[in-house]
């Protein structure tokens, strides 16, 4: 029963998000706002109600009162595809941070650049925080919520953490508050599985960090937050579905 829920949501998810690169890869040639439109109000509903009604996957959203539509940065845990897209449906307008090797992935690439992503080269050193900053910086004046995931890859729920300076750069530069966001999404879509585990998907937003810190106190004050909580959500996880304590990371893999 799982590996025929799994399968029908995978088929239906990925069938969602190619429909949706090839339409936006066709309507950003037009206008690139309209792809924001199309994306968040049609394709990213579709991935949502999939979650829900084809894996049983609830989505669950603590700390609303953090979310603000116009500017700011958010901060988050990257342990699936899943965050990459659900929290389009929250954050409005929102442009990610992403692999600039990703935008040349054709039509999936076309849409993400033409959607308006932020994308960085990480092989280029100090050359590609320039370029994201000032991107970021065209997102802001455009009053678009930026979302960063700091480790800048995937890793297992309870994985020890790797924080890189970007998300600094951003605070420093942009001087906006960073709204951390603690998640839970890798107990229920695995990096590099094909399963799909039914459950509860929590994402809660955090208390802001205003700006004005150094860049030591910033990154502590970010990682502390973002992994308590999710050290929390995992125990809370596990007590619910004791059966995914399999996903939680250990030495032994």
């Amino acid at each position: 029963m799982l590996f025929i829920r799994s399968l029908l949501l995978n088929i239906t998810c990925y069938g969602i998000i190619t429909i949706g690169c090839i339409t936006n890869s066709v309507v950003g040639l037009f206008s690139r706002p309209a792809t924001i439109k199309f994306w968040n109000h049609f394709f990213i509903p579709g991935i949502v109600l999939s979650l829900r009604y084809i894996g049983g996957i609830k989505i669950e959203i603590r700390g609303s009162e953090y979310i603000k539509q116009d500017c700011g940065i958010y901060a988050g845990k990257h342990e699936s595809a899943v965050e990459t897209y659900v929290l389009s449906n929250y954050l409005k307008r929102a442009t990610f941070v992403m692999k600039k090797e990703l935008t040349y992935i054709p039509i999936f690439g076309w849409a993400q650049a033409l959607y308006g992503m932020i994308p960085i080269n990480r092989s280029a050193g100090s050359a590609a925080m320039k370029d994201m900053l000032r991107h970021a910086q065209e997102m802001n004046n455009n009053h678009r919520p930026i979302i960063i995931f700091p480790e800048g890859t995937r890793r297992r729920p309870g994985q020890e953490p790797v924080y890189k300076p970007g998300v600094a750069l951003l605070y420093q530069h942009l001087k906006l508050p960073v709204t951390p966001i603690a998640s839970n999404t890798g107990f229920f879509w695995a990096k590099n599985s094909f399963l799909r585990y039914p459950g509860k998907i929590i994402f809660e937003f955090l208390p802001p960090i205003a700006p004005g810190l150094s860049k030591q106190e910033f990154m502590e004050k970010l990682q502390n937050s973002i992994e308590q909580k999710c050290h929390e959500l995992n125990m809370e996880t596990i007590k619910e579905h004791p059966e995914l304590k399999k996903m939680l990371y250990t030495k032994q893999g």
